[in-house]
């Protein structure tokens, strides 16, 4: 199905491979990709070298991210949205039980939009992804959003996905930094057959892919014959999912079915071909046969823990032990999980479908579930399912088109657009309960898992088909490969009506007179301290996981309601994964405090003793170790939240994603990472000191020698910190991005 080639190769005229020498070197023709015609347009240096910084054309944010975004923006001088901003209510949607928090959220974001010129997209109307690709995203542009799968390629439009401090500087009119990326030509042959969705060929691409890091922080430009016979929901699904692959942003090929797009959605103009030159350079390519694509399922703990249906279907109880044994693992004796209890009879039973969100709640995806389902019942037993509409022009054209209909006469409960089932805040399933999803994540600590508690929930991804086809055989899981069916539903239609009517559009409107309505939840961000001479840090947790999760550092669901709340939700920081971490962090933060009055605690005397260093030129704070810290979202509290609490550094083997690196930089975080070489066999408590961190930082070293303070005496350590921008070296100099701004002025 997928077939990875890890060498260049040139495309020539947009349809002949070749690794054959052109006549052009392949740092010439990497510049005649669709990628690098767009990035070069964006950058403020009009250059071709080989760093980039960008200007994008257009922005989005959802009520988890928006609030903290503004109010780091207004306190480093923002006075009106320089580009076209939105605002989606999807996230934060559902009320708070018992208070207004949420919901006064909302009434900031509009009072926002007022004020600075903003679109405002009231809760339920579209998740923020679906919004931006009805009435945002144009062939060539760029778009940068405050949410991981901000993913418009598809649509002509490269879409990227970055913590709140980058949508920051892009208000403030600074740029987007990065390194001149690879490009990846992910090859499309053939066609899907009956029964295959977008879910099933973007589940291959991110096992084929993910944990061997082939693609991070590259572009995936899509080409091939095989795209002409992909619809352009089918292309959306797989594109919002490159995420999952830790691919730094994709673009796509555009055709006459990407030009009906933008016709139907009533803007014809934003449409424009985008092809490669004659001679296009990329640096890996991926093969993908549609016509040998399979039903998938992606297990938990992650979307790239993949097997087709039939494989699972064959072997269940193999290889569902597998996935209790990694829960054990991973939780010890704080869960007790039940998967294998799930086979009856050789077959695998769900106790739960969902269809929602940017990638499943497509109308296609609807239509193909209801064509499934027409006629059969998901019965009374246990299983239950819904559907959510990404948004209300897809909810209208699903209930004119009789969609909406076959799908409740089914028995599946169809809800307004919300992304709460990606993370837990929507339909949580029991403990132990089998969820199959066409959402995007299935990470640990999401879906209402909270393993310290002792409650988990099991997830697995399958695509809309293969879900309506488990619900039309009483929740066996069965793939819609295996079924018949006829959609003989109405394709498509737009209707922007709803939104004429309820969305606020401010761009170009910015009134300085307005005033932004705070609710007692919204806070602002507390002192936060320049960078001094040496740094002392704690560790206050040690994770030796492969990957850990912005799940994992703050947990996404019940948090939500104190996204806009910085001293609230870091009482949530690393929660689920190391409970004691708020607390050794409070202290460790406390001490700091006392050491800047002249009080050095014992603890801190000690370890600079140690050291031969001094209390007043010697900050100290807490650090996080982990292997692969950051996968998943791009919110920022994920490394926000470790600031609050007195964070000062993390320490690495690598970030998993650029988007959690940036976040921890615009925080004032040092990055710190060790060679792959280096046995990182400490413990919290563990004390690392860093000699002349700050003019190291400032005068544009690489590199530092450390030195760690265990209870067995005083050991050496090497640390990197490389490839910073002389901007981010401040920004870290100066503690954050706030102080960076407010520096400036």
């Amino acid at each position: 199905m997928v077939e990875l080639i890890n060498h260049g190769v040139y495309l020539l005229n947009g349809s002949e491979i070749t690794t054959e020498p052109q006549a052009i070197s392949a740092d010439e023709a990497r510049e005649q990709t669709i990628t690098y015609g767009i990035l070069r347009a964006h950058d403020v240096d009009g250059s071709k070298g080989k760093k980039m910084r960008i200007r994008f054309d257009a922005m989005a944010s959802h009520d988890i991210t928006y609030v903290g975004i503004i109010q780091t923006a207004r306190a480093s001088g923002l006075e009106k949205f320089p580009i076209p901003y939105a605002m989606t209510n999807c996230h934060n949607s559902l009320c708070a039980v018992g208070g207004t928090i949420n919901e006064d959220d909302h009434v900031f974001g509009l009072s926002a939009a007022k004020k600075y010129g903003g679109t405002y997209v009231p809760a339920n109307q579209a998740v923020i992804h679906q919004y931006v690709r009805e009435e945002m995203a144009k062939c060539g542009n760029m778009i940068l959003g405050s949410d991981s799968h901000t993913r418009y390629g598809s649509l002509g439009n490269m879409g990227v996905g970055e913590g709140g401090g980058e949508l920051v500087k892009q208000l403030l009119r600074n740029t987007w930094d990065i390194n001149a990326p690879e490009v990846v030509l992910v090859w499309l042959e053939g066609a899907p057959k009956k029964g295959v969705g977008p879910h099933d060929v973007a589940i291959s691409l991110v096992k084929a892919t993910f944990e061997s890091g082939c693609v991070k922080n590259k572009v995936l430009e899509f080409a091939g014959p095989g795209v002409k016979n992909l619809p352009i929901d089918f292309r959306n699904g797989i594109d919002i999912m490159t995420t999952e692959t830790t691919c730094l942003s994709s673009i796509w090929v555009t055709d006459d079915e990407v030009r009906h797009h933008y016709e139907i959605h009533n803007r014809p103009q934003d449409f424009r071909e985008l092809k490669p030159g004659k001679v296009a350079y990329y640096d890996m390519m991926i093969r993908i046969d549609l016509s040998t694509q399979e039903s998938m399922i992606a297990l938990p703990f992650h979307p790239s823990n993949a097997y087709t249906i039939h494989e699972l279907q064959q072997n269940p109880v193999e290889i569902l032990k597998k996935i209790e044994e990694e829960a054990q693992k991973k939780f010890g004796d704080k869960v007790d999980v039940h998967l294998v209890d799930k086979v009856r009879d050789g077959k695998v039973y769900a106790d739960q479908g969902i269809i929602a969100g940017c990638s499943g709640g497509t109308y296609d995806n609807l239509s193909a579930a209801a064509a499934i389902m027409k006629g059969k019942t998901i019965g009374n037993d246990y299983f239950t399912m819904s559907a959510y509409p990404q948004s209300t022009p897809v909810y209208m054209a699903t209930t004119r088109n009789g969609i909406a209909e076959e799908l409740l006469e089914a028995g599946v409960v169809i809800k307004p657009a919300f992304c709460g089932p990606c993370f837990g805040a929507g339909d949580v399933p029991a403990n132990n309960g089998l969820s199959i999803r066409h959402t995007t994540r299935n990470f640990p600590n999401r879906e209402g898992s909270k393993p310290g508690q002792g409650q988990l929930s099991l997830v697995c991804l399958m695509d809309a088909r293969s879900i309506a086809a488990t619900a039309a055989n009483g929740g066996v899981i069965t793939a819609a490969t295996d079924v018949d069916y006829e959609d003989t539903h109405k394709p498509y239609t737009f209707d922007a009506n709803i939104y004429q009517r309820r969305l606020y559009y401010g761009y170009g409107k910015a009134d300085e007179n307005v005033a932004l309505k705070y609710g007692p939840n919204i806070k602002d961000w507390p002192k936060m301290y320049p960078m001094q001479e040496n740094m002392l840090v704690e560790l206050a947790a040690v994770i030796h996981d492969p990957v850990t999760t912005t799940d994992e550092l703050i947990p996404s669901g019940e948090t939500s309601s104190y996204r806009s709340n910085p001293l609230k939700l870091s009482e949530f920081a690393l929660s689920r994964r190391v409970p004691e971490y708020v607390g050794i962090s409070k202290r460790i933060q406390q001490e700091d405090l006392q050491r800047r009055e002249g009080k050095v605690s014992d603890n801190i005397a000690k370890a600079l003793a140690a050291v031969g260093a001094k209390a007043e030129d010697t900050s100290f704070g807490s650090c996080v170790f982990a292997n692969r810290p950051g996968d998943g979202s791009a919110r920022e509290q994920a490394a926000s939240c470790q600031k609050v609490l007195g964070g000062d550094a993390n320490i690495c083997y690598e970030y998993a994603t650029k988007r959690y690196r940036s976040n921890c930089i615009n925080w004032g975080i040092v990055p710190f990472t060790i060679s792959k070489d280096t046995e990182f066999q400490y413990e919290p408590g563990d004390m690392v000191f860093i000699p002349g961190i700050r003019e190291a930082i400032l005068g544009g070293k690489e590199e530092a020698d450390a030195q760690i303070i265990t209870k067995q005496g005083v050991k050496p350590i090497h640390l990197y910190f490389q490839n910073l921008t002389a901007d981010e070296r401040q920004i870290l100099a100066d503690g954050c991005l706030m102080n960076y701004y407010k520096n400036k002025k």
